[in-house]
Parts: structure tokens; C-alpha cells; sequence
């Protein structure tokens, strides 16, 4: 691959062919350049390559006419292939024999990361090959393999059916005439398939009389189809959102067109569509496929989730990354649907895995209405007057999108502002909104869980509310500043900083010491009817209390300086020890060691607040 890169700015753009076009036809640069790796004198070494060498051009596309005659496709260079020689006189090539069929098999390495995703060249791990096998022997019976008729319909290569031993019963199809050579190429090297059960398919585009007979038999017939896994990691492309490139129009094909009322959002991915296609088409069989947890979870995939209802048999999940070229920290899941039991999902506990393939525990996944989501919560609570902040970042329920939710001035400093204005009657729920999104870390196993309408018991937990403005107030994601208005989020008087003027608010202070009445105390608690509320003096926790502390150290320590901002908030005094790079970005840490000290003794206190709050997250139903 580091070859390969080099190769890309040395050699490709000498080679005279139409690469976003070629692209287009299933052609790509990983071809040219594996035809020059595996040669020998400017001889490509191995035949059934897609693309060879053949001196000073490359011939690919090689076909039998009506005539009995081959045509082939060729492409040579605009400079007499002098870059081209330059560039492999550094090199000895071809490598070792015992290396070809690993790099040929491994050539979605080489594949552009905008034709992986559309093709689904994620090549899968064998360690998930091999724990996918056992689920789905699990599920159909030892036997399964000589009493069910195997279709990986977005196979790539074909790694995923490795470990599989009845040939006869397998069938291999992909959009990429190149990964079907690479497939035959690898039979005649012992790799246990038929030759003529792997052939190149459009299973988004293409009609089934175009598969072999024998597979149109199978799907043609009622009973077959109930003997039929279609066994596959399809792709995972995602249509672009408006304004960003690279993925546009991705999830255009035949079957998105034809089943567009049925997939609804779920259509922007190709999954989903593969998924359909199987269920209202191939209806019967057994589907066993790698994809995210969107199909189970996703708010968008509602209305996909009531037209398909095969029944869910099996599930195991295990990190994303562990697949090439994937970078995120989400699930994946493989799941094993049986078509022919009509069931709607409501809910499963999968087995969890690490990337080291050892067992983690059991997570139940199950299916949240738009009704109980979080946002529905928070949305009921807006303030209509005498704002003191805004909470951005409530268009999203789930952990993947807990890092947009933060505090800020006003919301006309967002591009596209999507979240409530607060307020004093409204203060206490939106730092407990804060609070529970942001005191339980992301990890690849909880990205995709659902922050949920609560139970009525927070309204009573004083203790709670209290640690929860506490852990807001000091939270590095309140970007409160002074610059940007007045800022109401000082916690301290002044006499307790040794402020060197008086502050411009006191709202805060005297919220927390009663002062502050609310227009309506019941708003304040989230309409406790016909109860009064006295809303006194804040009690907090010893915990609460030692974040105060560690907090009043660090403003009187700002406010001994020289040339200070008197009003500034905790987000400007980090700007002012800090500093920010020359890109204008906050540096991540200050020359100042007292400061470094006492930010240090901030959070270690906020970390243990924030294991105080975790708890009530679950108790009052904001997580399941």
C-alpha cells in the first residue's frame, strides 16, 4: 500500500485512460497497479489478473466476441513510459511467489474509499467470518451447510464464505468483474467454490434472469427459497447530506426506486436496499448479514422496521474498527433474519464481543418510539423570555451526538441552530438534560443506545437537580462568554474570588440562594401541578460542594492576574491561560503550573460528580 500511494502520484497520471469514468464501469487504478507489481519485465506474471502488463501498454477487459474471437480493452503512456521506468527501477519486483494470492485477494485495500462504500468492499476480518459461521450453525444446525444453499450477493472477493466446504451448494456475486477474476483465480489455487457459481451481479440494479439457472431455480421455487441463506456484509454507503460531497446520489439504484414508500429515511442506505430486495423478493429464505444497528435502532428506519418483519433468530455485535478502513466507534452487528416467520421487531439481546474476539457481556437492543426520545422532553420546557443561554445540540438522541449538545450565548452563533433558549424557570431541567448527556462516556458499545423520555421521580431528587447544575456550571462544553453577551453563569461573588470589580450579573448566585423567584416555580420542576414549590436556598452534595471549591480556586486564582477580564467565564479564564495557535484554536494546555494544578483539581472533583449522576441516569429511565 505505501508503494501504491507513491505509485498514484508517479505513475498513474502518465497512463492515458478516463479514470473517473473507467471508475464508473468497475475499472479502477488498484488494477493498473497490481498488473505492474506482479511483473517481471514489464510482463505481468499472473494471467488471470483484470489488467496485465504487456510492455509499454496494459490490455484489460479481455472478452470472447460472437465471432469466437477475443477483444480486449488497452491503455498506454503520454511519455513513453519514462516515469513509468523511473518509478520501478527503485523497486524489485515481482515479490515473493508465496505473497501473490494474499495482495490479489487483498486488493480491496487498493479500492478508493467512495467505491468501497458503494461496492461494499469492506473486506471482512476471518475472525468475524469464522464467529458468524458458528451463529449461523447455531441457528440452522450442524448440517447447515449440506441442507441449505449458500449466496453471498455482495461478495467482493469472497473471503466472507472461506471456512465453507459444500461448493456445490455456494454462489458468489459482485458488482466488479475484477473481484470475479480474483475469486476464479483463487479456485484454481484451492479456494473451495465453483468457478461457475461466481459471476458478476448488480443485485441493486440487475434482474434474476440474469444469475445462473441453477440459482434462478432456488428463488423461483417456495420451497428452495426456506433452504436458502443469502449470507453477506453488504455496503455501507450513505447518501450525502445536503452541502457535502463524495456520496451523492449514492443510494439511487432500481430497487431504491421501487421500494421508496416502503424503505421511507432507511432508503439512504444501501443496506436497507439489499435487505428489501431479499425480504419482498426472495421471501422465505434465511438472510445473515453484517450491517450497523440503524435497521433495529434508528428513528429513521421506523417506517422500513413495519414492512420488514422477519423474525430476528440471532445477533452478535463487535466493534466497527475491526474492519479495514473503518474509523468510527459504533457496533456492528450480525444478525440472522428468517423470512419466512412474519414478526415485528420489538427487541434482542445480542452477545457482545471486543476486538480481540473475547466475550463482554449480553446488550439488549429494542425499539424506541420518536414519542420517548429525550429531545421530546427537553422540547416541552422552552423559555420565552429573559434568556440567559441557549442549549444547542437537541435535534439528536442517541450517544453519537451527545458531543453537539453544549451551552453557549445565544443561538444566532450557530450556522444552523437546532436547540431551546434558557432561561430561569427552565435552568434546572436544561442542566439536567446537560448533565445526563454528557456524564456517561461514548464507547463503540453504547453509540447507537437512545437517550430517553424519564420517569417522574428526577422531580423529587433535589440532591440530583443540584449536582447536575453543579456539574453544568463547570462542564468544559459550557462555552459561555462575556464577549458574547452578559455572562449570568458566574458562581461566585465577588468577595469569595477577591474580584478585582464588581460583576456585571449575579443571576447565578442568587438562583442558588433563593433569591432568584421563578415566574412560575412549578415551570421551574417541570409542572408539578397543584403543588407549591418554595424554591430556597441549593443544598448540594459533599461531592457538588468540593467541584465549588476546586471552581472558587481557579476563578480567584484568574482574578490575581494582571489585565483580566472581570467578568469572565470558566471557558474564557481556560482562554486566557492557555492561549490559542496560530489556526486560532484553543491550546491544550498553559506554561502556568498553578493553573495547571488547579484545573487538574477541577476535574478530578467533576469526574467524581459525574460518577454520583451516572447512576440516576438509569434509575430515572433516561437510559435503558
Amino acid at each position: 500500500m505505501t508503494i501504491y500511494n507513491k505509485w498514484l502520484t508517479a505513475v498513474k497520471p502518465n497512463i492515458v485512460a478516463p479514470w473517473e469514468l473507467a471508475k464508473k464501469s468497475g475499472i479502477i487504478d488498484a488494477d493498473f497497479y497490481l498488473a505492474d507489481l506482479l511483473s517481471d519485465t514489464n510482463q505481468t506474471l499472473k494471467e488471470s489478473l483484470y489488467v496485465l502488463l504487456k510492455d509499454n501498454h496494459y490490455e484489460f477487459d479481455k472478452k470472447l466476441d460472437e465471432t469466437g474471437f477475443f477483444n480486449l480493452k488497452s491503455a498506454s503512456f503520454n511519455d513513453n513510459q519514462k516515469a513509468h521506468q523511473q518509478f520501478w527501477n527503485k523497486y524489485q519486483r515481482p515479490p515473493r511467489e508465496e505473497y501473490w494470492d494474499y495482495i490479489t485477494e487483498r486488493r480491496d485495500l487498493l479500492v478508493p474509499q467512495d467505491v468501497r462504500e458503494r461496492k461494499g468492499s469492506f473486506f471482512t476480518p476471518s475472525v468475524w467470518v469464522e464467529k458468524s459461521q458458528e451463529y449461523l450453525m447455531a441457528v440452522l444446525g450442524d448440517n447447515w451447510q449440506d441442507d441449505y444453499y449458500i449466496w453471498d450477493c455482495a461478495a467482493g472477493t469472497g473471503n466472507l464464505l472461506a471456512g465453507l466446504t459444500n461448493k456445490y451448494n455456494i454462489y458468489a456475486s459482485t458488482l466488479d468483474q475484477a473481484d470475479v477474476d480474483v475469486m476464479k483465480d483463487r479456485i484454481q489455487n484451492g479456494t473451495n467454490l465453483l468457478a461457475s457459481h461466481c459471476f458478476k451481479f448488480d443485485f441493486l440494479n440487475d434482474e434474476f434472469t440474469k444469475l445462473p439457472q441453477g440459482l434462478q431455480d432456488i428463488i423461483n421455487s417456495p420451497e428452495k427459497r426456506k433452504k436458502l441463506v443469502i449470507y453477506i456484509n453488504p455496503p455501507y454507503a450513505e447518501v450525502s447530506s445536503v452541502g457535502l460531497k463524495g456520496k451523492a446520489g449514492v443510494n439511487k439504484s432500481k430497487i431504491h426506486d421501487k421500494y421508496t414508500e416502503q424503505l421511507g429515511g432507511a432508503g439512504r442506505e444501501l443496506f436497507t436496499q439489499f435487505l428489501a430486495r431479499i425480504y419482498f423478493e426472495i421471501n422465505g429464505c434465511v438472510i445473515g448479514e453484517f450491517s450497523t444497528l440503524k435497521v433495529l435502532q434508528g428513528s429513521a428506519f421506523s417506517l422500513f422496521r413495519y414492512f420488514f418483519q422477519a423474525k430476528l433468530e440471532k445477533c452478535f455485535i463487535i466493534p466497527a474498527n475491526t474492519f479495514d478502513n473503518v474509523k468510527g466507534q459504533f457496533p456492528i452487528g450480525f444478525k440472522i433474519w428468517d423470512t419466512a416467520k412474519e414478526e415485528k421487531f420489538e427487541q434482542i439481546t445480542s452477545s457482545s464481543y471486543n476486538s480481540k474476539n473475547v466475550f463482554i457481556g449480553e446488550k439488549v437492543f429494542y425499539v424506541t418510539k420518536k414519542s420517548q426520545f429525550i429531545n421530546r422532553w427537553i422540547s416541552s420546557s422552552k423559555a420565552s423570555n429573559n434568556y440567559i443561554g441557549f442549549l444547542a445540540g437537541t435535534n439528536g438522541n442517541d450517544f453519537q451526538q451527545s458531543n453537539i449538545v453544549y451551552i453557549l450565548n445565544k443561538k444566532e452563533q450557530m450556522a444552523n441552530p437546532r436547540g431551546i433558549w434558557i432561561n430561569k424557570n427552565n435552568l434546572v431541567k436544561t442542566s439536567v438534560y446537560f448533565s445526563v448527556r454528557k456524564c456517561i462516556r461514548a464507547t463503540w458499545l453504547n453509540d447507537r443506545d437512545q437517550f430517553l423520555f424519564p420517569n417522574d421521580d428526577w422531580k423529587t431528587d433535589r440532591e440530583f437537580q443540584n449536582n447536575c447544575l453543579a456539574y453544568t456550571l463547570f462542564h468544559n462544553q459550557n462555552n459561555i462568554k462575556s464577549k458574547n453577551g452578559i455572562n449570568n453563569w458566574i458562581p461566585f461573588r465577588e468577595v469569595e474570588v477577591n474580584a478585582q470589580e464588581k460583576f456585571e450579573s449575579h443571576f447565578m448566585t442568587d438562583f442558588m440562594s433563593g433569591k432568584l423567584k421563578t415566574d412560575d416555580a412549578e415551570e421551574c420542576l417541570d409542572g408539578l401541578k397543584n403543588q407549591k414549590i418554595n424554591l430556597t436556598k441549593l443544598e448540594f452534595s459533599p461531592s457538588a460542594q468540593a467541584v465549588f471549591e476546586a471552581g472558587r480556586e481557579l476563578y480567584a486564582y484568574y482574578h490575581s492576574q494582571e489585565n483580566i477580564n472581570v467578568n469572565a467565564s470558566l471557558y474564557e479564564i481556560k482562554e486566557y491561560f492557555q492561549g490559542r495557535s496560530n489556526i486560532g484554536r484553543m491550546n491544550g494546555k498553559s506554561d502556568d503550573e498553578t493553573y495547571t494544578d488547579l484545573t487538574q483539581k477541577l476535574q478530578t472533583n467533576l469526574d467524581i460528580l459525574e460518577r454520583q449522576i451516572q447512576p440516576k441516569v438509569y434509575k430515572y429511565g433516561f437510559l435503558k
